[in-house]
């Protein structure tokens, strides 16, 4: 018998975050009893008869229960029989203040429970006339939605696209684009005018978020920097992940180290005396005078407390943890092998490239710069590579790799050197692969080019047993280590990561609905990104920022990057094959496991990155050819069209016609660009960030600027018997200041700290994954598939034979193991590039 059912009592369950940051506590006491959640369910159909939208069935939701972390709340609605599916509900908040809704569940409905998985702040109606609409968990592309959502759906993307105008409440979830033009300051002083990065040829940059302030007095190209870094609201931090990073940050020293270290205002260049002064941080501490003179707080000072708001004022000492590196091994800097080893597998592992060339040349114009030849000889290299005759076997057979920081760094030698101290070459440095299947370094050249009247310089320096070569080799290392730490920070971490994701993460959310399948799959991948690069904007990338005020290229840092951007930065290079292609680490090998076989087997950074690079790839595979069957479903696909081509033409507009840029026209264009995003946001990341304080938390190891040349550049008499007589304060004074190795070993501990709401890489299941059976079974794959790697890392890393993750005092590689627990862990690879 046909059921006479004419109508169905649905109940609503609403949960909602219990926070002191939006719900106050006098709320949820339940003291106000006049709030309530407005609630209205929205059909996925639309009359059929005039194809208008059906009315939506409106319900009030009141408190029914506190728990732990969440408040409850319950509505009761009467749908019509002939409702249809609801597809959607509109919430209004009558609350005085914000609320963060986490889900709701709509119960009694003919085919069972539905379920919306909202995760996202809801502002009260008095300051929002809008009512949020809040999808189901299904999945849609556009041509797909049903008719009675197409219309929310176009809506809701129009309303967090904004209009381009206006300033930004921390309210607002407006996405929108703007260029790099408030890391300066010009209003305060004019030298913190910087470059404006982005919408111009000299200065090419990915955009940043929307922020609309007003604009600076002295220069309209300028935007006034205040305590507003607008990130869209959902953007932000969670309330745990705000404790944890306060806390991190109080327990590093940060306070103390700004606001009490009297040596900030009286020698700011006062460097370690001997490097008993440096072991000390770690083990007794470095006692801190309480004195603080506030007028002569510079901006760093001022920009930084924002960070440690719960700091203990009672504090007097500020003491680090060891590094693990450093616990391993208390000499790992001094070690020619680490210095090797640590381009594979220890903080910067992108930088090493293959020499496929002899001799060796700068392509820079000779008439500026001088002559292009370098100082390297084959007698040099060939006394050197045991086993091979000539330079050009050794290159034929691949033993030859090189750290190049020569052309990059050449043009800026000369601005550098008018800054106070510091001091910059350019740099070469060659290793050779060993059968041990480790590398050795041969020889570092060093570079000054035409200065005014003084003619080019240049020098090689090799490992040596007579005491001066050894010491002059040395300092030579220290140098390097400099030029490859500003590189790690400024582009393979900073550029290549923070920088060139955040363009994504507003396309996404502007141009494809969170119904969408892409959606879903990239929402992880951009966790927290905007708030952590506005933290950057903030405190360390700006002018007298944290690299300003500790890393060799002061005030040119940035547009440093940017020119790394402009000469370096190709999208389909991001990929790790086609990186370790690129840089002759590799060849294509379709008989190989990974479809690539290594120029060097045990490359740690390379062989586990591989595995998770192919586990994401098969995922993304199985997600992506199931949403679309056919290439045509693809590009009739208006939304992810647009996603593409915003991205090019204005996240990143400045390189929108290079020839590059992957077309979006077949399933495998489309799996190779969500490839190579999601690896970006994760490992990519997790490789260049988690290890900083292993290895950079004793800053010998990895110092961030070299404050003095070489005793062998055009010598004074005193100077060359100051080198000869105490050789190690010489090397002293070359390392970083006590307050810029504080500040840094300070800022490398909370970068390298996981939060206690880490999301890691496949670890948890999206609520939408969950309800569609077959992207259910690929993901649990893909979960069963990172269990894996896991136990393959911990067997390489037991491996006697791998030398370059195995040996006494060696640090194993952990870092693309794809789950942690918080803290400083050196290991673990969230989903996103949260902090």
């Amino acid at each position: 018998m046909a059921s006479t059912k004419t109508h169905h009592n649905v109940k609503a369950l609403v949960s909602v975050k219990h926070s002191d940051f939006g719900l106050i506590k006098n709320f949820v006491t339940g003291i106000f009893g006049n709030n309530h959640l407005l609630l209205e369910l929205v059909s996925d159909q639309l009359l059929s008869k005039t194809n208008s939208e059906k009315k939506a069935i409106k319900g009030k939701a009141h408190e029914t229960e506190k728990k732990e972390n969440d408040v409850e709340y319950e509505a009761t609605f009467v749908l019509p029989a002939d409702f249809g599916n609801v597809g959607a509900v509109l919430v209004e908040n009558e609350h005085s203040s914000e609320i963060f809704l986490k889900n709701i569940v709509l119960d009694g409905l003919p085919d069972g429970p539905v379920h919306l998985s909202c995760q996202s702040w809801v502002q009260p109606k008095h300051d929002s006339s809008t009512k949020r609409v809040f999808f189901t968990n299904k999945m849609y592309l556009p041509s797909q939605t049903p008719s009675g959502l197409r219309k929310l759906r176009e809506n809701e993307l129009k309303e967090v696209r904004g209009n381009g105008e206006g300033e930004r409440k921390s309210s607002d979830r407006i996405y929108d684009y703007d260029v790099y033009n408030d890391l300066g300051d010009p209003d305060i002083n004019s030298k913190l005018k910087r470059p404006v990065l982005g919408g111009n040829k000299q200065y090419p940059y990915p955009r940043r978020c929307r922020t609309g302030r007003k604009h600076s007095n002295t220069d309209s190209s300028y935007e006034k920097r205040d305590l507003n870094f607008y990130v869209p609201r959902d953007e932000a931090f969670a309330e745990i992940k705000k404790i944890q990073f306060n806390a991190t940050t109080v327990s590093s020293g940060v306070k103390t180290v700004l606001e009490s270290l009297d040596t900030i205002f009286t020698d700011i260049d006062l460097g370690f005396d001997s490097f008993e002064d440096i072991d000390t941080l770690f083990k007794e501490g470095f006692q801190l005078p309480t004195s603080l003179d506030s007028n002569k707080l510079n901006l760093l000072q001022k920009v930084i407390p924002r960070f440690i708001k719960a700091a203990n004022d009672s504090q007097n000492v500020l003491r680090f943890d060891t590094p693990e590196a450093l616990k391993r091994d208390k000499f790992f800097w001094l070690s020619d092998e680490e210095f090797a080893r640590e381009t594979l597998a220890g903080a910067n592992p992108n930088s090493i490239q293959l020499v496929k060339e002899w001799p060796i040349r700068s392509k820079l114009d000779s008439k500026i710069y001088g002559p292009p030849e370098s100082a390297i000889t084959r007698e040099v290299i060939e006394s050197q590579i045991i086993g091979y005759t000539t330079v050009e076997e050794a290159i034929q057979e691949k033993k030859l790799f090189m750290l190049d920081y020569h052309d990059l760094y050449i043009p800026y030698v000369s601005k550098v050197r008018e800054l106070e101290n510091t001091t910059l070459y350019g740099s070469r440095t060659l290793f050779f692969l060993t059968k041990q299947g480790t590398l050795k370094p041969l020889v570092i050249e060093l570079t000054r080019p035409i200065i005014g009247d003084k003619p080019q310089w240049k020098q090689i320096f090799t490992p040596a047993s007579d005491s001066t070569n050894l010491w002059l080799w040395r300092l030579a290392k220290a140098h390097v280590l400099a030029h490859d730490t500003g590189y790690h920070e400024l582009i393979s971490h900073w550029l290549r990561t923070h920088c060139v994701v955040e363009p994504f993460v507003i396309a996404t959310n502007r141009q494809l609905s969170t119904m969408h399948p892409i959606y879903k799959l990239l929402h992880p991948h951009l966790r927290y990104t905007l708030e952590i690069n506005a933290l950057g904007r903030e405190i360390l990338i700006s002018a007298y920022g944290v690299i300003e005020d500790s890393f060799f290229t002061q005030k040119y840092s940035m547009e440093l990057s940017a020119v790394a951007y402009d000469k370096l930065w190709q999208f389909d290079l991001q990929g790790l094959p086609n990186d370790l292609i690129y840089r002759g680490l590799a060849v294509e090998d379709p008989n190989a496991q990974h479809g690539v076989k290594l120029a060097i087997e045990d490359y740690p950074f390379a062989n586990d990155g591989l595995l998770i690079w192919d586990a994401i790839k098969q995922w993304v595979t199985e997600y992506v050819n199931h949403h679309y069957p056919s290439p045509s479903i693809i590009e009739s696909d208006q939304e992810l069209q647009a996603w593409w081509a915003e991205i090019r033409t204005k996240g990143h507009g400045d390189k929108s016609e290079e020839p590059w840029w992957p077309k979006l026209k077949t399933q495998k264009d489309l799996i190779d660009i969500i490839t190579t995003i999601a690896w970006v946001a994760s490992a990519h990341h997790s490789a260049t960030n988690f290890a900083q304080y292993a290895y950079g938390g004793y800053f010998p190891n990895r110092p961030t600027v070299a404050r003095s040349k070489m005793p062998t550049e055009d010598p004074t008499k005193e100077e060359w018997e100051k080198f000869i007589n105490k050789p190690e304060q010489t090397l002293l004074e070359c390392f970083p200041s006590q307050i810029q190795a504080t500040l840094v070993m300070t800022i490398l501990n909370l970068l390298s700290y996981h939060s206690p709401d880490e999301e890691y890489l496949g670890e948890l299941i999206e609520p939408s994954w969950a309800e569609n059976p077959t992207i259910k079974v690929a993901f649990e794959k893909f979960n069963g598939r990172l269990k894996e790697i896991e136990g393959i890392i911990d067997t390489r890393n037991a491996d006697s034979n791998l030398k370059n993750r195995n040996g006494a005092g060696i640090m194993p590689y952990e870092l693309m193991k794809p789950f942690s627990g918080p803290g400083v862990t050196g290991k673990g690879v969230p989903y996103s590039i949260s902090i």
